[in-house]
Parts: structure tokens; sequence; C-alpha cells
């Protein structure tokens, strides 16, 4: 089903119908739309044109009311149509876009930037805002050596990437001599030169776990140095979450059990990650309307998402989410806007 198999009266009560309950939050009745729908029909002509709309899955009929509400596609059909119209073009665009500018300055750092475009999200939809931390770039090894310094401390001098050098000192369980260290980085960059930092220790390590009886005291050496010399910082979280006290104003108590699964996924993370994994791949804003995601604790909630981009295209992905009942008509060029000034801000870095 599409917009397209809706004549131009059941489209225009449709969207009247969706806009009336995202700002009311109450079933809409015959009477309300045939105030407010610019259709010269009675009354009695809509509940006809409502209940066809409910035959088709569009609407649906609480139990305590008269009215009707949209369903997951009278949602879908309502944001399709307005993705179609001018949306993205809303007069007030343009000072959205000032003030985005303005909170999200290049001169901050990519950490300070991703954790304001997080709460600038929350604070501007009402909403949860979530900004998946860029991805961590590859690190590649090209030469690595070691230097002993007193007091079980080793001078590790990195060469990455193409000529990149960093130094760091290491703490160790036990002093080693300089010709201990001098094989360790041979064996290293013999081995390992040209690959991802954290492949090498992983590799050493199952190396050690496999044969931890016949290892040879190089070997040794080689495990116990790379595993704190070589590791790259892991971020401290996958995504910056904002504003999750906004949903519970917003929730209603029949629904407070799917919050707190909500809540619970915000936090365990890894499902919430692969939904953005999905808008990562995706060209513009991606839009998963309550069981379109495939994520049980959204089946009352939708994401609205964009990903954003550094130099070499895309590092992240940002989105709000909030109830199916959210003024997607704000909340979409809030979405695409905010990923655009992110994008450009980390550009200039």
């Amino acid at each position: 089903m599409t917009k397209l198999d809706l004549n131009e009266r059941k489209q225009r009560l449709l969207m009247t119908l969706v806009e009336r309950h995202i700002r009311d939050g109450q079933p809409v009745g015959s009477k309300t739309l045939a105030s407010g729908s610019g259709l010269q029909v009675s009354p009695a002509t809509i509940r006809n044109i409502m209940a066809e709309l409910e035959e088709l899955g569009i609407l649906a009929s609480p139990h305590t009311s008269a009215g009707r509400i949209p369903t997951e596609l009278g949602y879908r059909l309502y944001v399709d149509s307005l993705l179609a119209s001018s949306v993205m073009e809303r007069p007030d665009n343009k000072s959205l876009k000032r003030e985005l500018s303005q909170l999200l300055a290049p001169e901050q750092s990519p950490q300070e930037l991703i954790a304001q475009a997080s709460r600038t999200l929350a604070e501007l939809t009402r909403m949860a805002g979530l900004v998946a931390v860029p991805r961590r770039e590859v690190t590649t090894l090209r030469q690595v050596e070691f230097l002993p310094l007193s007091g079980k401390r080793v001078l590790v001098v990195l060469v990455v990437n193409r000529s990149e050098v960093q130094n760091r000192i290491i703490h160790t369980d036990r002093d080693y001599d300089e010709t201990e260290l001098r094989q360790a980085a041979n064996y290293i960059n013999h081995t390992y030169a040209g690959c991802d930092l954290n492949s090498i220790c992983d590799g050493l390590l199952n190396t050690m776990n496999a044969d931890r009886q016949h290892m040879d005291a190089l070997m040794q050496t080689a495990v116990a140095v790379a595993d704190k010399a070589l590791r790259t910082e892991e971020s401290d979280s996958d995504y910056v979450v904002s504003g999750e006290s906004n949903l519970i104003q917003t929730a209603e108590a029949e629904n407070l059990g799917q919050l707190r699964d909500l809540f619970d996924a915000f936090n365990h993370k890894r499902d919430i990650l692969h939904l953005l994994e999905r808008s990562m791949k995706a060209d513009g804003v991606q839009i998963f309307i309550g069981r379109e995601s495939g994520f049980r604790p959204f089946e009352d909630y939708s994401l609205i998402s964009a990903p954003y981009r550094a130099d070499n295209g895309p590092v992240g992905v940002l989105a709000v989410v909030g109830p199916t009942r959210m003024d997607y008509e704000k909340v979409i060029p809030t979405v695409d806007i905010t990923a655009k000034i992110l994008s450009a801000a980390l550009t200039q870095l």
C-alpha cells in the first residue's frame, strides 16, 4: 500500500487525522475531521471513508472511542507524503540552520561535537537524541621499537599509517633488558607490519592461549609488551544518548512497560547499534515506525536517523527516538539539518 492507492480525498482525510492525533493525542472523530479537513462532505461521508481506511489497515478504532487513530501503515503513508512534499524546505529551517551552526561550531573537539549534537536533538525535539560515535579508523603498524626505562617502564615508539609517529610509555610486570625488547620488536615488525594494531594483539594473545606451555621467552616477551603497547584506545561508549526523561513525559500509563524495555535497550546497545548500522548504509533520512525496525522495544516508538560524514564519507549516525505519535513534520528536517551541520563541523577539524 502506498499513498498512490488513495484518492485525493482519502489522502487529505488521512493527513488531517494524523496531524490532529499527533497534536491532541486522542482518537479523532468524523465531526472533527469534517470541520478540519476542508472537505465539503458530511460527517456521514467521512465516517464511510474512515471505515474504508480501517479496512485497509490504515486506521484503527480504540475500544473506548468511536474515533480513529493511525496505525503504523497510516503513519507510514503520512510520512511518505511529508517526504514527497516540501517538509525539508520549511520556512523556519533557515533559523534552525543558524542555531545549529552556532551550537556545533568546528572549534570543538569531535567528542564535544558528538555530545552537543545529542543534547541539541533532545532539546529541539523534546525526545531522545542519539549520536553514534565516529568509527575508529584502522591504525596500521609500520614499525615499532621498544626501549627499556627504569621502574618497569618501556618507551614504545610506533610508526603507524603512512608516517605518523607515536610515543607511549607503558608499565610492565617486570624489567626487560634492551636485547629482549629488540628481539620482540623485530618479531612483531617481521610478522605483523601492515596489520591493524588491535588485530596484532588479538593474534598474539590467541597464540599465547593456544600454546602457552610451549611458548618460548621471545614470544612471552612479545605478547606481554605488545598487549599494553599496541592497544588503541576504545571509546567510552558506542553512542551518546540524551533526553531519556523526555520520553517519560510523553509516555502513556499503559506504555510504561514498553518504555522500560526501551531504556534497557539504550543500556545494552547492541540492537540499537544494529539499527543505526542499517541507517549508516543508507542515503539521507531513514524512518523506522514501530515494528518496521524489527526490534521489539520499538513497537510503540519511531526512530528517525541520518548518517553524518567527514572527509572520507559516512562515519556515524545520529537519530531521534520518540513515540510513533511524534511531530514528524518538525523532527524529520531537524535530524536532516543536524546531520549536515555536524558533518560540516567535523570536516573542518
